[in-house]
């Protein structure tokens, strides 16, 4: 076992979720190998061609990767490994961070040709296609931003990414829709946590509603424009937010995910061409943190 390999114990824990069927009868290569070789790839930053050969064919990680970015298949694993943790108690639920970080874009991630991808053995669908790719232009340069939730472990538990100009404000409730751990027993999967903090791009009317809606308890400071804006109305402007020091300084927790996760240097700089691979690998990341 390489340094940055999967070891017994977190292969263990992910061979039993891990698909059994390649499709029209073909027969997977050594699922362990190819996502280390995968997580070997993430780790470093080296082009794909560059793999060593105790991983096998590149081609074979490479090929691998995309399809379970397209089919949802890491997806499918970090929810399951998200289910084991809640059902050992592990989950963080009491406190979930919502938070940002963005993502200079190499030059081989951009000019990527605007069409759905296609899975070997399926029609070509648009379910994945988006017509800016995640790639946005900004002060400096070609940027991709990941907004994710984190738990009170410093571990994702969802994961959205966009264009780098895109504001906070308005992915906080597409990144808390995308919350989903199933429950061992069955039933319907948990989504609502029992409190969230945010930083200051985070507060805005749209989003306090949503939260009193779902009943979900939020720490989020009040911007100081908002503020005045408030007062100015008088009565007409309703109460004062309220606001907990103490809880907004668990809110290092989230930034500590972020600086975990832009460790594997294929997440600090996207070297994909595709939004939905670099999703993918944003989420294989995040599966790595739940395994350990």
């Amino acid at each position: 076992m390489g340094r940055g390999d999967l070891s017994d114990r977190e292969w263990d824990r992910l061979e039993p979720r891990l698909p059994k069927n390649a499709g029209r009868g073909g027969r997977w290569a050594c699922h362990r190998k190819v996502i280390n070789g995968i997580l070997f790839r993430q780790r470093t930053g080296i082009p794909g061609r560059d793999l060593p050969t105790r991983f096998g064919k590149w081609k074979t990680c490479h090929d691998r990767h995309r399809r379970w970015s397209a089919d949802g298949t890491w997806e499918s694993l970090q929810r399951a490994v998200q289910a084991d943790a809640d059902a050992k108690g592990r989950v963080g639920w009491p406190m979930v961070g919502v938070d940002s970080t963005s993502c200079r874009a190499h030059q081989h991630a951009a000019g990527a040709r605007q069409r759905p991808p296609r899975i070997p053995g399926r029609r070509r669908r648009s379910t994945h296609h988006r017509p800016d790719e995640a790639i946005g232009r900004s002060r400096g340069g070609l940027t991709t931003k990941i907004h994710l939730a984190s738990d009170g472990g410093c571990r994702p538990l969802a994961i959205l990414v966009t264009p780098g100009q895109w504001g906070d404000a308005p992915q906080m409730i597409p990144v808390l829709d995308r919350i989903r751990v199933p429950r061992p027993a069955g039933g319907h999967p948990r989504t609502r946590p029992d409190h969230v903090s945010g930083d200051k791009a985070y507060s805005s009317r749209r989003n306090r509603r949503y939260l009193r809606r779902r009943q979900i308890r939020h720490t989020i400071p009040e911007r100081r424009d908002q503020r005045a804006n408030r007062q100015r109305r008088g009565s007409r402007g309703g109460r004062p937010t309220g606001f907990d020091r103490t809880r907004y300084a668990r809110r290092t927790e989230v930034e500590r995910t972020v600086n975990v996760l832009k460790g594997f240097r294929a997440v600090a700089t996207r070297y994909d061409e595709r939004a939905y691979i670099f999703q993918g690998t944003v989420t294989l990341a995040a599966i790595r943190l739940w395994l350990r």
